[in-house]
């Protein structure tokens, strides 16, 4: 496998996961990096470095910066952004891996569809067990902690594309064995709000 093949995989899986975090810190990230020349994207992804695209994108992000770093306000925005990060995760996946060939780029959006899946049940869950904390610092380091790792991880993707990809391989496998407990975790905010409709 070529080099550019294996950056464009690397691109296309990253984006994908990375949406499952913050989609808008994703288009963000690789806008900037088509704009500055860190990455060449395909085609179909090049509509990213457009100021417009960058403007709004940068404008959501800022709203889901602040509304991140609430207390059970940020559990709301996870389940509202469920409708945003996994399609998102397939399209630009799918988008990233078309300069390859047309069936790579449809297993490129299935892949990338799944890990949006995948660590958007992750940020879920693991917000709804720092929620259960009366304080809110930890929220808002959480919330910083996922905005570095985007932006780290998709440059990772992009100037060591290798690496990412054994780095990806790893949290998957740790993801699969997280994955029920996750899931308990990301429900049970609604569970409690269920609960106190009902009353005592």
């Amino acid at each position: 496998m070529s080099a550019e093949t294996l950056a464009a995989i690397a691109v296309a899986l990253g984006a994908g996961w990375a949406s499952g975090l913050n989609t808008y810190a994703a288009v963000l990230v690789l806008g900037v990096a088509q704009r500055l020349g860190f990455v060449a994207l395909p085609q179909d992804l090049q509509v990213l470095s457009s100021p417009w695209v960058m403007g709004v994108a940068a404008l959501l992000f800022a709203l889901n910066f602040f509304a991140d770093k609430i207390p059970y306000v940020d559990s709301i925005n996870d389940a509202l952004q469920t409708f945003v990060r996994i399609p998102a995760g397939f399209l630009l996946a799918y988008a990233a891996a078309t300069g390859l060939s047309p069936e790579i780029a449809v297993i490129a959006g299935l892949l990338g569809g799944t890990l949006a899946v995948g660590t958007h049940v992750a940020k879920t869950g693991s917000r709804a067990l720092i929620n259960t904390s009366p304080e809110p610092f930890s929220n808002v380091a959480a919330s910083f902690g996922e905005d570095v790792t985007v932006i780290g991880g998709l440059a990772l993707a992009i100037a060591h594309p290798i690496t990412f990809l054994c780095l990806l391989a790893v949290f998957v496998v740790l993801l699969i064995w997280m994955l029920p407990r996750l899931i308990r975790l990301a429900l049970a905010p609604f569970r409690r709000l269920a609960r106190g409709r009902q009353g005592p």
